[in-house]
C-alpha cells in the first residue's frame, strides 16, 4: 500500500519545490542570539523571535541550571496526576499579577492553549468571531469546538460589529484576535474591539504571544498599551519568544474560566506539565522585566532604525512600530531567493511564502532585537540593498 502513498508524497513535494514554497531547516550551532553559527560561518540573526534577547541571558542560563538540580529534568506526568510543583504554582501567580488576570494555567505550548479554549467554554448554542488574519493555532482551537463560526476582515471594525449583529441569539459570544499579527506586525485595536463587546455583551480573547515583554509601557502586552487590561477576558501567550524562547504557553483570564479548563482543557489534561527548569527561568525572565526598561528602549531603536532606513533605500515595508517589519517581495521564488543572498551577505533572515502568506504576498520578514548593536542594523540594510542589485543583474 504504502508504494503508492510514497509516490503521491514526492509528487507533492516536488510540487512544493517546484513552486518555491519548501522550508528547509538551518542547523544552528550555537546557542540563540543576535549573531548565530550555521554551516555558512557566523551570521547575523534577523528572524528569531527573541526581541529582548533573553534567550541566552546569563541570568536565565543560571537559573535553568540551578532549577535543574532543585526540580530535576521532566515531570513524567500531567499536572492533576503527580505533575505539579510549587515551581508551576509560582509562575502561574507571577503570570497572573504580570498580566493583571485573576488566573493563570500554563500549557505546553501557545499552540496547545489556543487549542484548549474554545471547546472548553464554548458549546453549540454560542459564536466565537474571529478576526481573518489571526494565527493557525487559533483557527485549529476554534475548529475543534461545536461553536458557531464567524468570521471579520483583519482589524475591520464595521465587520466585526455586523458579526456581533448577526449573533446576538448566541448564548454566549467570544471575540478572538491576536494582539499582533504575527506576518504583518500590525496591533490590534483592541479598545474599539473591546466597546464593542461591551455593546453587544461579548467576551474578548487575545492571543499576545507577539506582544508580552516588550509592548506597552511596562511590557504587559497590547492591553496595557491600549489601556484595556481589565477588559480583556482570556489572554494566552507564549513563554518561547520575548519571555526568554524556550517552550510553554499559557490562559491568562478570569478565575472561573482558568478553573473550568483544569477540569476540562484536554491539552492540559492530556499533555505532560511543562519542564520545571523552563518554569523556574520564566520566573527569572519575569524579575528581569520589572528593570527591563533599557532593553525595550533598545528595542524600539533598532526597530525604528531599520524601518527608517530601509524606506530610504526603497524597500516596501509593511507600515507599523513592532519590531516584525515584513519587507514585500511578492512573489514567492524571489523572496527564498533573496534570503539565500542575504545569508551569503552573513545576514539569516527566512522568505515567508504560501500558505502562511496570501499567495502573491512573498515577504522577508525581519525580526528586530534588543540584542542587535546599530552596527548589526545598519550591516543588515547594507545587506538588503547588495542582494538586491544582484538579483537585478
Amino acid at each position: 500500500m504504502y508504494a503508492s502513498v510514497r509516490d503521491d508524497l514526492r509528487n507533492t513535494l516536488d510540487e512544493i519545490r517546484a513552486a518555491g514554497l519548501y522550508k528547509p531547516e538551518r542547523v544552528i550551532g550555537t546557542p540563540q542570539s543576535a549573531s548565530v553559527s550555521v554551516a555558512t560561518g557566523e551570521v547575523l540573526n534577523f528572524c528569531a523571535n527573541n526581541y529582548l534577547g533573553l534567550a541566552d541571558h546569563p541570568e536565565v542560563v543560571a537559573s535553568a541550571k540551578e532549577a535543574l538540580d532543585r526540580w530535576g529534568y521532566g515531570m513524567a506526568s500531567v499536572r492533576f496526576i503527580c505533575g505539579t510543583q510549587d515551581v508551576h504554582k509560582e509562575l502561574e501567580a507571577r503570570l497572573s499579577a504580570f498580566l493583571g488576570q485573576e488566573d493563570t494555567i500554563l500549557y505546553s505550548s501557545c499552540f496547545d492553549a489556543n487549542g484548549g479554549v474554545f471547546e472548553t467554554i464554548l458549546g453549540p448554542q454560542d459564536a466565537v468571531i474571529s478576526d481573518a488574519l489571526n494565527h493557525a493555532s487559533i483557527i485549529d482551537g476554534i475548529r475543534l469546538s461545536k461553536a458557531r463560526r464567524h468570521r471579520y476582515a483583519n482589524r475591520d471594525l464595521a465587520d466585526l460589529e455586523q458579526q456581533l449583529k448577526e449573533t446576538q441569539d448566541a448564548r454566549r459570544r467570544l471575540i478572538v484576535t491576536d494582539g499582533v499579527f504575527s506576518m504583518d506586525g500590525y496591533v490590534a485595536p483592541l479598545a474599539e474591539i473591546c466597546d464593542l463587546a461591551d455593546r453587544y455583551d461579548a467576551m474578548v480573547m487575545v492571543d499576545d504571544s507577539h506582544a508580552v515583554g516588550f509592548v506597552g509601557p511596562g511590557g504587559r502586552g497590547t492591553p496595557e498599551l491600549h489601556g484595556v487590561m481589565d477588559r480583556v477576558d482570556i489572554i494566552t501567550g507564549t513563554l518561547g519568544k520575548a519571555l526568554g524562547g524556550a517552550s510553554g504557553g499559557y490562559v491568562a483570564a478570569r478565575a472561573e474560566i482558568v478553573a473550568l479548563l483544569r477540569q476540562r482543557s484536554r491539552p492540559y489534561l492530556f499533555s505532560n506539565s511543562l519542564a520545571p527548569v523552563i518554569a523556574a527561568a520564566s520566573l527569572k525572565v519575569l524579575d528581569l522585566l520589572e528593570s527591563a526598561g533599557d532593553l525595550r528602549e533598545r528595542l524600539n531603536a533598532n526597530t525604528a532604525l531599520f524601518r527608517t532606513r530601509m524606506t530610504e533605500a526603497g524597500f516596501e515595508i509593511l507600515p507599523g512600530d513592532h519590531p516584525i517589519a515584513p519587507v514585500m517581495i511578492g512573489d514567492a521564488a524571489e523572496a527564498g531567493r533573496m534570503a539565500e543572498l542575504l545569508l551569503e551577505r552573513g545576514v539569516y533572515v527566512i522568505g515567508f511564502s504560501y500558505p502562511v502568506v496570501p499567495m502573491g504576498q512573498a515577504r522577508i520578514r525581519v525580526q528586530l532585537s534588543a540584542a542587535h548593536s546599530t552596527e548589526d542594523v545598519e550591516r543588515a540594510v547594507a545587506a538588503f540593498v547588495d542582494a538586491r542589485a544582484t538579483m537585478a543583474g
